[in-house]
Parts: structure tokens; sequence; C-alpha cells
């Protein structure tokens, strides 16, 4: 087939790679800790979907405003600014990391069987449909925000385009910017554009009941009824799932993860850049009010989100002994996929109706049992997943997609 490569002399892999120094065959550290991170910060922006009348739907409905930067200047006070500073420093920002750490992990794939003579993509089409298989059902028996689905549809898509030239994907990569930052633009026109016309009632109460009092089959029921609204988030982001994905890759290639100077060096420029630029815009956008939310989760937050990468590979390089929180870090990147369904089971377990229903005893309460939700969910985790490696060389669900891709 014409997409098909098989590493050799003068072959498209090489073409590919470039001039640039190959990445190192061993493991990266760094990886492992960045993945561990960008786990539980999504969890930190989830855990609000979690505690929110309605749950999934209700951030739909109105939920999503629940604290805003903008609301500290006319009602401030210490619980409100804690809710506003948590999410601002998680919104889109983790998310937008852990979608670029999936490309970097394609880029790994593909010069692992480029170092093999194996041809690409080879086999891994059925480890993009059997990861599409687990979103479906982490989207219907768990969470109605996965992310899994939405990744494996745009890995089919990137794995592809890593046969073609660097111009080639660089075109691809900026095009798919471009027309998301407009769409984005014009969506959020719109949205201010009709600001005030009515609406924002909060979710339907039926709905909340559902959450609050409602059994497993209803939800899932719920779930199914309303898939296509409740998975519109890749198909309205999948430009940016694209370019993010495309810009992993790059990051990779040039050596940003790497223990060298190299490494170091692209690791500070991120950090001054990412924040430099990152900070300011999110604050402005946040500030703009509800009708700009899209812009920030969508446009800003991807900037912020490469000063994170910055700030977390420059603190590792510092912390080169490790400790504590470095190694339940490494150890839920190491297990990242069960690590991300676990964190979501837990969630629901503890917020709705199913489990124990804190979301509707403790609504009105404050943020703070909602952080301190999140904040045990990851010392579980991390604890779990550190004791789970010292047994197993990989996590339970890593275990089972290694054991059916096997077969």
């Amino acid at each position: 087939m014409s997409d098909t490569v098989r590493p050799a002399s003068g072959s498209p892999a090489e073409t590919i790679a470039g001039p640039r120094p190959a990445a190192p065959a061993g493991r990266l550290p760094l990886l492992d800790v960045l993945r561990g991170a960008a786990i539980l910060g999504t969890l930190m922006t989830n855990v609000w979907i979690f505690a929110a009348p309605g749950a999934e739907w209700g951030i739909l409905e109105g939920g999503a405003d629940g604290s805003s930067l903008r609301r500290l200047f006319s009602e401030p006070s210490l619980p409100l600014a804690a809710e506003s500073v948590f999410r601002f420093l998680a919104d889109g920002k983790f998310l937008a990391m852990l979608t670029m750490l999936f490309g970097v992990g394609l880029a790994i794939q593909f010069g692992s069987a480029a170092r093999r003579g194996q041809p690409w993509p080879g086999r891994y089409p059925r480890r993009a449909l059997f990861l599409f298989a687990e979103g479906t059902l982490h989207f219907v028996l768990v969470f109605a925000w996965d992310v899994l689905m939405g990744y494996a549809v745009t890995a089919l898509l990137v794995a592809w385009l890593l046969t073609r030239t660097e111009r080639f994907r660089r075109v691809v990569m900026w095009t798919a910017a471009s027309l998301h930052l407009a769409f984005m633009s014009l969506v959020t026109l719109g949205a201010a554009a009709s600001s005030g016309s009515g609406g924002g009632d909060g979710p339907d109460r039926s709905v909340v009941d559902l959450y609050a009092d409602g059994g497993y089959p209803d939800q899932i029921l719920f779930r199914l009824s309303n898939a296509g609204v409740l998975r519109m988030e890749p198909v309205l982001s999948f430009g940016l799932l694209v370019f993010l994905f495309l810009l992993g890759v790059r990051l990779f290639r040039a050596g940003a993860f790497g223990p060298d100077a190299t490494g170091r060096r692209l690791r500070a420029r991120l950090l001054g850049w990412g924040l430099g630029l990152g900070l300011p815009l999110n604050l402005a956008v946040s500030l703009a009010g509800p009708d700009f939310f899209l812009l920030s989760r969508y446009v800003a937050a991807p900037v912020l989100a490469l000063g994170y990468l910055g700030l977390i590979g420059v603190l590792t390089d510092r912390l080169r002994g490790g400790g504590p929180l470095t190694t339940g870090l490494t150890s839920v990147g190491r297990t990242a996929l069960s690590c991300y369904v676990t964190q979501n089971v837990l969630c629901a377990l503890a917020s709705y109706g199913i489990g124990l229903g804190l979301a509707a005893r403790l609504d009105g309460s404050g943020p703070w049992w909602v952080m301190g939700m999140w904040a045990v969910t990851c010392l579980l985790l991390m604890a779990g997943s550190t004791l789970w490696l010292r047994r197993f060389s990989t996590g339970p669900l890593e275990a089972v997609q290694k054991w059916a891709l096997r077969r």
C-alpha cells in the first residue's frame, strides 16, 4: 500500500525524521511524570462535573459557570477565590497537555517500528480501534465526557500523517490550528451577540434527580439517549486535537523530553514562552466572562499547557533525587489508562446517588469538599499505582489491552 512505510536506507522514515538527532531508545522518565500530572490534572476539571447538579448534563445547561475569576470583583470571598483559582489553573490546560503527550506516544511507537524495520502503520490501527472501544465503554458505563474516543480517531489520522513528509505535516498542523481558531472565534462572537437573550435557568430538575437518586441503568440509558450531544466536544475540537497531536510529535523529535542539554534548553523555553504568553491570555479571556468559555478552554488553555510542560520539566530536572510526589506521578503515568478510568469511577461513586451521593448531600456547602475529593482521589491513585507496579509491569487495563491485541 502506498501509505505504508517500511523503514530502510533512504526510506520515507528517514525523510520524516529529517536531520534531527535520534530520540533516546530507552524510556524517558520525564514523560511518565508529565503523563501522571496530566491525568491527575484533568481530574481538577472533571471533579466539578461530578459535583455539579445534573452532573454530566448539567454543565451544558449552566452548570459550567459555577465559578469565574470575574465574579471575585463583585463577590469577594475566600471560598470563591479558592474555587476560581483552582478551576483557572486546570480547565483545559491539563487536557491539552495530555493530548500532546498522546502525540508523543504515537511518535515513540513510530520510531520503535522504524528501528525494528517494521511497516507503519502496520498493526497500529488495531490499537486505535481497541482504544475507541475502550472509550465507548467508558462513555457508556462511567463518564460522558470521555476523551479516549476522540483520541482514537485522531490517532488514526496522525498515524497516517507520520508516513508523509515533514513539510506536509506542518501544513496540516497549522491549517488545523487556523481552522480551529476561526471556528472558535465565530462561535464566541455568536454567543456574545446573543448574550442576554434568554436561557441559562440551570439544569433540568429531572436530570438532577437522575444523578442524585436515579439507578445506574437509568444513567446508562440517559447517556445513550443523548450520545449525540454528549459526544460533541471531540467533534468540535477535532482541529485542536490534530494540532496538539502533531505538536507533540514535533516536540518529541526536537528532543524536548530528553535528559540532555538540548532537552533542558527547550523545556526552559517552553516555561518562559508558555507562562509568559499563556497566563495573561488566559486571564484576559477568563475575565471577559462566560461568553468566552470556548476561547478560554480550547484556544488560550493550550498555550498555558506548554508552560506547564516546561515548568514540570524544569522542576523534575532540579529534583533529580525524586521523592514521594515524583514517584507517585511516575506510577500514575505508567498506568495512565487505568488511572484515568479509575479516577472517574471513584468520583462517580462518591458523588452520585448510586454511591455516597455527596453531590446532593453537600450541595451549597462550598467548594472545599470538591477539592478534598480531588486530593483524596489523587493520593489513592498515586499510592495504588505505586503498589501495583511493585508486582506488575503495567496497569490492569494496559495489561488487558496488550492481551487483547496479541490475540
